[in-house]
Formats: structure tokens, sequence, C-alpha cells
């Protein structure tokens, strides 16, 4: 009997997993603790273990005896999202709580979980700090920096997951693979597999497409009015929406709120303005220290060399598209207006799901544009259709932002348990997706 605790719990995503790989190696397991301080995460995880893991783990000191911890502590200290403070975070200090836990108990495993972040954090001084500390206890310490869609989960989703043993050294097959970047080298990836390694008939790389609901709820579409300042764009065929991101502060493939008219209608030259600006400003030329803030109308004018400037700043500035302060010009971003600010490619992998904007991924299905449902966030992290979802969208989307994808864990667990597991019963698992053997060969 393998005995586990849950901490930092969410909706249980981890557990999730480590009872899946359980299962596969025939291993008998009993959680005998978990905590999550969020009132909705519990909700969720207890309409799916049959517990409400309420609790606040700062005030925990009194635990059963286990042999796994698991722990996917907050990464909002160390993640590219946040603000990086580290441990000069209160959120980062949580770790310590792991590290009181882990010297109290000595259990005889230990999964965290937490964001890429964690690696660079501080130059690697933050990683180093919570390495040693682990180590110090007496545990080996190994760990894989792994991409979900590598694992039939279509998202580009890089996590680092931190395994320990403990008075013995540690042994992991699966190696390190942040997979592709975006959705494009993901696709250009996906074909080479395909043609060059295993053929058609063989691989098929899994995608958007293959989470989509066939007939979602009418709520998650667009609005007429947002799906009528698209088709000024795009035209009729929305489908040409796929992969197009809607955000005011770059350019490439994206569209932005004064092509769309949200502040109001503009003309071509104002539209051109405003693509040449947010194009232009972020060059050398006009001083690095800038960052694409603000130009004068004099560097302006080396990239924008229509006569009516005066009007159409005078124009762009009433509708409110653009600011000016000390004789620099700026745009006014405002990305949160837009129902959908990114529609994901049916045939590529989604951007990283976050808990502030999971709720505002789109896509376009027969024509149509609309959000992500909640059940499709959820396969976005690789849930099974069996786990229960809150009648609570907003609380759902926050979840599967903040979550795990579940494959990725259960791949990593399944393969520390075979090679480190201090247990008779357990045996090489008959379940190893082929995707994850699969990856230490294609990892390109």
């Amino acid at each position: 009997m393998v005995k586990f605790i849950d901490l930092f719990a969410g909706t249980g995503g981890i557990r999730l997993a480590f009872e899946q790989a359980c299962k596969d190696f025939g291993l008998d397991f009993e959680c005998v603790f978990s905590s999550e301080i969020d009132k909705n995460s519990c909700q969720s995880y207890e309409l799916n273990f049959g517990s409400n893991p309420y609790s606040d783990i700062t005030k925990v000191d009194e635990l059963p005896d286990f042999d796994f911890l698991l722990a996917g502590f907050p990464c909002q200290a160390f993640s590219y999202a946040g603000k990086q403070k580290g441990f000069g975070d209160t959120r980062g200090t949580l770790f310590f709580h792991i590290e009181r836990i882990l010297k109290k108990k000595m259990p005889s495993y230990f999964l965290l979980e937490n964001v890429r972040g964690l690696v660079t954090h501080d130059k690697g001084r933050t990683f180093k700090t919570i390495k040693d500390s682990l180590e110090s206890l007496g545990y080996s310490v190994d760990y894989l920096l792994l991409n979900s869609s590598n694992f039939d989960v279509p998202q580009n989703r890089v996590r680092i997951y931190i395994l320990g043993v403990l008075d013995k050294q540690i042994k992991l097959t699966l190696n390190s693979d942040v997979g592709a970047a975006d959705t494009h080298k993901f696709k250009r990836k996906s074909t080479y597999i395909q043609t060059s390694l295993f053929g058609e008939e063989n691989f098929k790389a899994v995608t958007v497409k293959n989470i989509l609901e066939p007939n979602p709820d009418k709520k998650y579409i667009c609005t007429q009015d947002f799906i009528n300042k698209l088709q000024r764009v795009v035209g009729d065929n929305l489908s040409r929406l796929h992969g197009y991101r809607l955000i005011d502060h770059r350019g490439g493939k994206s569209i932005h709120s004064w092509e769309l008219g949200l502040k109001g209608d503009c003309t071509s030259q104002e539209i051109e303005f405003m693509n040449l600006l947010i194009a232009n400003r972020r060059k050398k030329i006009f001083g690095t220290h800038q960052d694409g803030k603000s130009l004068t109308k004099e560097q302006i004018l080396t990239f924008y060399h229509e006569n009516n400037f005066d009007q159409v700043t005078k124009s762009l500035l009433e509708k409110g598209y653009l600011s000016s302060h000390d004789g620099r010009y700026n745009p006014v971003c405002g990305n949160m207006s837009f129902e959908v600010f990114k529609f994901l490619d049916p045939e590529g992998i989604s951007i990283t799901l976050t808990a502030s904007d999971a709720n505002r991924l789109g896509v376009v299905q027969n024509n149509m544009p609309r959000r992500i449902t909640p059940r499709e966030c959820a396969r976005l992290q690789g849930y099974p259709d069996t786990y229960k979802l809150l009648d609570n969208d907003n609380a759902v989307y926050k979840q599967m932002g903040n979550g795990v994808s579940v494959p990725v864990v259960k791949a990593v667990l399944s393969d520390f348990i075979e090679h480190n597991l201090k247990c008779s019963s357990a045996k090489q698992s008959p379940m190893r997706s082929p995707l994850v053997v699969k990856i230490n060969h294609y990892a390109i």
C-alpha cells in the first residue's frame, strides 16, 4: 500500500495522475491527507474524490505517516506571467512548508511541479536553494522539463517536475524536452515525425481539433457585433482567423482594436498609421531604453510618410487608440476588451493556458467564432471526460489555467515508479503511452 499526501492540491490533477500510474503498476494506494486553500477548487476536488481538502498548509502541523508527497506548489512567484519575485514574495516561501513537512515526516519519495521559470529565476539561485535544501535532508534529486504537447496534450505548456528518493540514488529514463516553441514549430515537427520517422499510419499528432465539442452551448458563440467586426477584417470566411491573436502591442499574425473599430471606426490611413507605429516603435534606432513605448512626431515621420500627421493623430487621440504625453505618442493597448484574444489553430496546439485568460481563448468551428468551453479547457490539460466539472464556468477556466497536464504527470510518475519504488508488487506498466516512448527518439 502506497500512502500519499496531496499538497496545494488544486482540483486534484496530480492525484489523478498518481492514481492512474499506480493502477497501471498494480499498486494499492491511499490518499491520507490533501490540502487546498481555494474553496472553488476544493469543491471540484470533493466532487471527484469524495473529500474536501480545504486547509491552510502553513497552519498544518500534524500529519499521518505517508510514503509519497505530491505538491504542485504555487508558481506565480517564479512565472514569466508573474513578477518573478521568487523567495522575496510570500508565495515563494510556500516551498519551505514542503521542506518542513519532508523534514518532519521523511517520506521515501516526492514529486513537486512548478513553472519552467523556476529553473532560471534569479540566475538559477532560487532553484539551487530548493535543490540544496532537499538534498540536505537526504534525498537524491533530479528534475525534468517537459512540454505537454509531447504527451498527446495539444497545449504548449512547459513545466518542471522535481522528483526525489530518500537514501537511494534516483533513476529516471525520461529526458527533458521543452518541445516546440509554438504551434507553427509544432506542426513542422509533427510533419517531420510523420513523414520521416513513423509514417502517416503510425503517428497522428493530437491537435486542438481533437478536443473540440461537436455541439457546444450557444452561449460560447461570440456576440454578433464582434462577429461583424471580425468579418470586416477577414471577410465571410472566418476560418482565416485560425492562429490569429487579437492584441494591440505587436504585429505579425495579429488583429488590432483599431482594425476592428472597437472604440470607433478608423479610416484606412488611421489604420496604416497605427500599424506602422507598432511595427516600428521597438526598433533600436529609436533607443532601447524606450522599449517601444512612445515616439516623437519627428521619429514617426521617418516611417509614416503621409502629410496628414496632425489630422490622423488628432482623430486617433479622440477615439482613444492613441495617447500623447510630452510630445510622444503611444498606442493605447486594451487587450481585455477583446471577447477572444487568441483564435486557436485546429491543426496546431494551444498556447499555454493561464488562470487569467483561459476564458478568452477561441476557435472557429463551422465558420462560427466562439470561446472554448470549460470541458475543452479541461481536455487541453488532458483531464478525462469522466472528470466532473463544476457548474461554474469562470471557476473551471481558472482551475484549468492553474492546473497540471494529467498525462504528463502520469508519464513522469510511471517512469519514476518503474525505476525507484521500493515495492515488490511494482511491475513494468503495460499502459505506457507510445508517445512517451517515442519522445526519446524524436527529441529534435
